[in-house]
């Protein structure tokens, strides 16, 4: 008998499927599942366990729908612009696109080690001339549609990596990357407008197959809000502020606050408090939006000016303070203090009024000074000092409040989204170039379409200065003519955001290779949208987001006929070190697949990812936990080497058999691996010496979505046909998953002494404890050397020995 060799057996069939191009789809036959992993980007690193998590239940998942007569596309690519690659750059000079397709040749045998089934004839990276073609295509197609805009806005930048950041990569005040201290800056940028998409974005996700929990980051992301905004008239001007609010109890107003960038701030501040105003917005400036947001202590100043409050006749003081945010609301909020716990903080601070509109169910109508005594929307109470509304239910006296400021003119209601435009300008090398030039004469204008790609220069200083470095290099530069008069131009230098590349490439799989179109109709078509996309959690808002965008943009301009991109969406659970917490190179706790592929074979390792736990769930790596599996697949190893088949199964386990089958099409298909592993190991348990040599194909058949390498070279030990990944999945019999059950007689030496009910597919081991667990045998044989004797169906026999 062959010892269980795995790298060599997986050595050999890895060059058998790659000769014979055994996952490569040319067209669709039949039904379809697309089935697609959130492409990496290509790190020096390489693939770590986290990885293999994911890739390696899409492979499963994949490989049991091909066995089940489906057409899979299940391609693989690189996300593999961005700043580690620049970065990385800066320091030794190496040019990003060099060490990019470094870590791609590691990444790419890495998976192919893991034997997972990509189709690599639909492999893309976003970094080639031949994709970003169609990324630059994609910003004309938002620029003509009015989608794509200049604008100067305040951003987050990184004084040490000297671009822009997205608000989700500042973390507590720092850069993502670099952890230098963020600061705010008024730069020209471009958008996107995916404000404009703000409803059905918030819409249509009733329509998704995804976990809730994303599916509610994207509605508080989008942050839909209904109110009004309320129109406050600024004494001794003829300037006004707007204030938005969803709860205006306005009888309790008693100050506004602007936000620091709000464009009546310095038209506003007093003389005498311009010191201090100014002082402050400098100091704000330091701290980031996300800082500003998450920050309890309240500040603020002064502008010296008021306010008239309609409803009180009373003027109120206009403060300036950083919790109040510019693209939040109106950049303008109404301080209701007894009424909002954010307003009471901010009034206790400053030493302003606080007065009381609302008695609670407590009676409660003296001055309030506590937090306990601030009465929020939502809260049950009845309005007072609000002189027609007195007596009124908290919530209707709100409601008739919006009304009344209507009917006034004071008011109007709104819609109001926390969501922003998308910021795409980015101030860096590796990216897509933004394909617009700008005229003295003319402004800007788009490059024509036969002129794409824009291609990125090889001249640059990747040296960041604060401006891109195509702003230096002849090569991107030179020869510019603006198409409007004639004249000379410039190309815009700063790159695109790499979450645009990533937007749409799942639509490029469809047809990666065409040179005319950023996909062919009729293909995008048959294979879109995605069945069944699988990556991190940590996408909830940004990519997948940006990908509903720009689905729907594409999908209104009659280039695609759907308008989601993923059907059904499933987060990995994160593994954590052997330690219990998340790996790091600085914790010393990283888990690299290929030593454990070392010590055990990629088969244990794929089916150890899987078994750990529920998919979805987070669980730390175990040093000795693959072990059991490789032990496992070593004892399938044996069992199928040495071919001890039986002529015919018993019954019990061909029932066991078709439950197995039963069980093994719902749990892949529900993506509930680690019970059908169980339910795989629990068979070879029940069943040992007693398959006949059509089970023993058929528990191959069932065991190769997650052991692709040891099944196959099994497959063709027993005689099975090439390949057994082209095998369709059997079939079970529904009448012979059910439940049937005997009696069994129990017998002491001979002589019946009980019965018991049994189903027919019971184990010897289960038979046999159950009848030592009835009271009456255990009292006749208690003390007694005994062994058991079983005939299967009919009789357990007790035997006494000497």
């Amino acid at each position: 008998m062959k010892e269980y060799a795995p790298a060599t057996i997986e050595e050999k069939w890895r060059t058998r499927w790659k000769k014979d191009h055994l996952y490569t789809v040319s067209h669709l036959k039949g039904d379809k599942k697309y089935i697609l992993d959130m492409f990496p980007y290509p790190s020096g690193a390489g693939l770590h366990v986290g990885h293999v998590e994911g890739y390696t239940g899409t492979d499963v998942l994949s490989r049991f729908y091909r066995m089940r007569g489906f057409t899979v596309l299940h391609p693989m690519g690189w996300d593999a612009f961005g700043l580690p690659a620049e970065n990385y750059a800066v320091k030794t000079g190496i040019h990003p696109s060099e060490t990019t397709q470094k870590a791609i040749v590691t990444f790419t045998k890495q998976m192919q080690a893991m034997g997972f089934s990509y189709d690599w004839s639909k492999e893309l990276g976003t970094h080639t001339p031949a994709y970003y073609r169609w990324t630059q295509w994609l910003f004309l197609i938002l620029y003509k549609k009015g989608l794509a805009y200049r604008a100067k806005a305040q951003v987050n930048w990184c004084p040490s990596c000297k671009t822009v950041l997205a608000n989700e990569q500042v973390v507590n005040g720092e850069c993502e990357r670099c952890h230098s201290l963020v600061i705010q800056k008024d730069m020209e940028q471009w958008f996107f407008r995916i404000t404009a998409y703000a409803e059905r974005l918030l819409q249509d996700l009733e329509k998704l197959d995804w976990p809730n929990s994303t599916k509610l980051g994207q509605i508080h992301w989008i942050g839909k809000s209904e109110g009004i905004t309320i129109t406050y008239t600024i004494d001794g001007s003829d300037q006004t502020i707007e204030c938005f609010t969803t709860w205006p109890t306005n009888w309790g107003a008693s100050f506004l606050v602007l936000a620091p960038e709000h464009h009546l701030v310095q038209k506003i501040t007093t003389q005498s408090e311009k010191k201090a105003v100014d002082a402050y917005l400098s100091e704000v400036q330091m701290r980031s939006e996300s800082q500003r947001i998450k920050s309890r202590e309240k500040t603020g100043v002064f502008t010296g000016s008021y306010a008239l409050n309609q409803v009180t006749g009373k003027k109120i003081p206009i403060w300036v303070s950083d919790f109040v945010i510019a693209h939040v609301g109106t950049g303008a909020i109404q301080g209701c203090p007894g009424h909002d716990m954010r307003d009471f903080e901010f009034a206790k601070k400053f030493n302003l009024p606080i007065p009381r509109v609302v008695v609670g169910e407590d009676g409660d109508t003296s001055e309030i000074e506590s937090p306990e005594q601030v009465l929020e929307k939502g809260q049950t109470g009845k309005m007072m000092n609000s002189d027609f509304l007195d007596g009124m239910e908290y919530s209707a006296g709100i409601q008739k409040t919006k009304e009344y400021f209507v009917e006034k003119g004071w008011g109007k209601l709104v819609v109001n989204y926390k969501l922003r435009d998308w910021l795409v300008s980015r101030q860096r090398y590796w990216g897509a170039p933004i394909p617009m030039l700008f005229c003295d004469k003319c402004g800007w204008q788009s490059v024509a379409d036969s002129d794409l790609p824009v291609k990125l220069p090889n001249d640059v200083d990747f040296k960041p200065t604060g401006e891109s470095p195509l702003v230096h290099s002849q090569e991107f530069n030179k020869g510019i003519i603006c198409p409007q008069c004639g004249g000379k131009a410039r190309r815009e230098a700063d790159t695109m955001d790499t979450f645009v590349d990533s937007s749409w490439y799942y639509m490029r799989f469809a047809d990666p290779n065409n040179a005319e179109h950023f996909a062919d109709k009729e293909k995008l078509r048959q294979w879109l949208p995605v069945d069944m996309y699988v990556g991190g959690a940590e996408h909830t808002v940004l990519h997948l987001l940006y990908s509903r965008f720009i689905t729907k943009v594409l999908y209104d301009e009659g280039y695609v006929t759907f308008d989601e991109p993923f059907v059904s969406l499933r987060h990995p659970g994160t593994i954590l070190g052997p330690d219990g917490v998340r790996m790091s190179k600085s914790r010393g706790n990283v888990i690299n697949p290929d030593d454990e592929v070392s010590k055990f074979g990629a088969d244990t390792v794929r089916m150890y990812e899987l078994f750990m736990g529920p998919f979805k769930d987070m669980k730390p790596w175990s040093t000795s936990g693959g072990q059991g599996l490789y032990r496992f697949l070593k004892k399938v190893w044996n069992i199928y080497s040495n071919q001890a088949f039986v002529k015919k199964s018993p019954e019990r386990i061909e029932k066991l058999l078709h439950k197995l089958i039963q069980k093994m099409t719902k749990d892949i298909a529900a993506l509930k691996f680690n019970t059908a592993l169980a339910a795989l190991m629990e068979f070879v348990n029940n069943s040992a010496n007693q398959l006949d040599k059509s089970s023993a194909q058929i528990f191959l058949l069932l065991l190769a979505p997650f052991a692709p390498y040891i099944t196959e070279e099994l497959w063709e030990t027993i005689g099975g046909p090439y390949s057994i990944h082209s095998q369709s999945w059997p079939p079970f019999d529904e009448e012979k998953t059910k439940n049937s059950t005997s009696v069994l007689a129990i017998q002491i030496n001979g002589k019946l002494r009980a019965t018991m009910q049994v189903e027919s597919t019971v184990t010897e081991e289960e038979a046999c404890h159950k009848a030592l667990s009835i009271e009456k045998i255990q009292k006749l044989v208690q003390n007694i050397k005994t062994r058991l004797i079983y005939v299967p169906g009919k009789v357990i026999n007790i035997v006494t020995v000497e």
